[in-house]
């Protein structure tokens, strides 16, 4: 037998450049250790919250779907005591492993959990599932979680930032799912600086090559790569104190190698520690799509709202500008509910017939409608001329032409929800109370106290407010 083996960089200085990564990795895991161990800024905090509360919103909306709960139902049939709670209907409890792995299922299912606009990658939603179901199992105070969501939050984008794709290839989903996991719960566990590196490199090696066309074309397990990556990241987190751990290399063998990202920016990972962290450059949506069409999206519910005013019919065609990433969508019959919220005809139809790109647009039944299978096909998509800088880097512009001939323009530059055009405090709580209100009737009072910093001490007892 021969066995072929292959430098993670095969250029000249891929040694250097991997020595390099480990140097900064081991600073970038200290800084973690350390402020896993000190309160977070109070505008810091207030964000972890945030993000803590819709994440938990979303898991809460996408376990009402039949596919969700039915997949849920496996999941737990393997389960070991009731530590943790499913957010569902009924709040059933099951083994921390098993509830981190349910609630990782419905996180990104309605495309409604927070991300990162810099790159590719929902930090929050790797690190959740696994976090609170320890926290819970654990007795943790509420406010080490919140540390440990903003820690982890931070070592999950630096490594996103320090190996961008060439191409959208590997979905950030897989990609990075088991590191926000591992180092979510090193951070609650207050591992020191090695034993959480060793979590950190062992989640990498466990990560998830899942392809980006998975999600573009609507392919469901798209959906269980967080759940998994819950399920690896307590793996990682649980052995790294017996030494069992990644090489230190390990982000270049996976990112660099495995992967071949474009390039490898090491400076990413340790510059400005502290200083701006990465959680206050998220972003949250209200549209239950990809953020690709935000901006086709906001511009096309300007123009629904003058076409009611006007008592307008839908239009005949629509035209959209968009940028490179918003081109990509293009799928005019998809098949499943994730599909349609990757197709920007869909999206399009959504806010022109029914006047909205919330989680109703993108329902099972819109996609055998055959009104909305006509317009999607009437659908035509072309690279706006005029692509800024970030953030204005995703700019979109939609023409309804009517049957009469008679056409209508808008315009967005930026879609809100960023941190450039954040949505207010009370908007996301309106949104995290009507996701989470059928199922958990308290769940308005009790996420509101938790981002003004009131509630219960304890996640354990957070959690049974909301269950209440």
């Amino acid at each position: 037998m021969v066995l072929m083996t292959q430098d993670p960089l095969p250029a000249a200085d891929g040694a250097a450049v991997a020595a390099d990564v480990a140097a900064r990795l081991d600073r970038l895991c200290a800084w973690a250790a350390g402020a896993a161990g000190k309160p977070l800024p109070p505008a810091v905090r207030r964000r972890a919250a945030l993000v803590l509360s819709d994440d938990v919103a979303a898991i809460t909306v996408a376990s009402r779907e039949p596919q969700v709960a039915a997949g849920q139902e496996i999941i737990l049939r393997e389960s070991g005591p009731a530590e943790a709670t499913v957010f569902r209907s009924g709040h059933p409890r099951a083994s921390r492993v098993a509830a981190a792995s349910a609630n990782g299922m419905a996180i990104t299912w309605a495309e409604l959990d927070e991300g990162f606009r810099p790159i590719p990658c929902h930090a929050g939603a790797y690190a959740v599932p696994a976090l609170l179901a320890e926290a819970e199992a654990t007795g943790a105070a509420t406010e080490d979680v919140l540390t440990a969501l903003a820690v982890s939050y931070e070592v999950s984008t630096r490594i996103a930032l320090c190996f961008p794709f060439r191409r959208l290839t590997v979905h950030p989903h897989g990609g990075f799912n088991a590191i926000g996991a591992a180092a979510a719960l090193a951070a609650l566990r207050r591992y020191d600086a090695p034993t959480f590196r060793d979590a950190v490199t062992a989640a990498a090696t466990m990560v998830a090559p899942g392809p980006f066309n998975h999600a573009t074309k609507g392919a469901l397990v798209r959906n269980m790569w967080t759940s998994i990556g819950a399920v690896a990241g307590f793996r990682a987190a649980d052995m790294a104190p017996l030494g069992i751990a990644g090489l230190e290399t390990a982000l270049t063998d996976v990112y660099a190698g495995c992967f071949a990202a474009a390039r490898v920016e090491p400076g990413e990972l340790d510059r400005g520690l502290g200083e701006a962290w990465s959680i206050s450059r998220g972003y949250h949506k209200m549209f239950a799509c990809c953020q690709y069409m935000h901006s086709a999206a906001e511009a096309a519910l300007a123009l629904a709202g003058r076409a009611k005013a006007e008592r307008r019919a839908p239009p005949a065609r629509i035209e959209v500008e968009t940028h490179d990433l918003g081109l990509a969508l293009t799928d005019v019959e998809p098949a499943t509910v994730l599909a349609a919220k990757f197709s920007l005809p869909h999206t399009m139809a959504s806010v022109a017939l029914l006047g909205t790109a919330g989680a109703e647009g993108f329902e099972s039944a819109t996609l055998a409608d055959e009104e909305f299978a006509v317009l999607r096909r009437k659908v035509s998509m072309t690279r706006h001329p005029e692509i800024g800088e970030w953030p204005k880097d995703r700019p979109g512009r939609v023409h309804w032409i009517f049957a009469d001939g008679s056409r209508w323009t808008a315009e967005c530059e930026n879609a809100r929800g960023g941190a450039d055009q954040p949505f207010g405090e009370d908007e996301l709580l309106v949104k995290f109370d009507t996701l989470a209100r059928p199922d958990f009737p308290s769940a308005g009072a009790v996420l509101r106290d938790l981002v003004a910093g009131g509630g219960p001490e304890s996640w354990r007892e957070t959690v049974m407010r909301l269950t209440a």
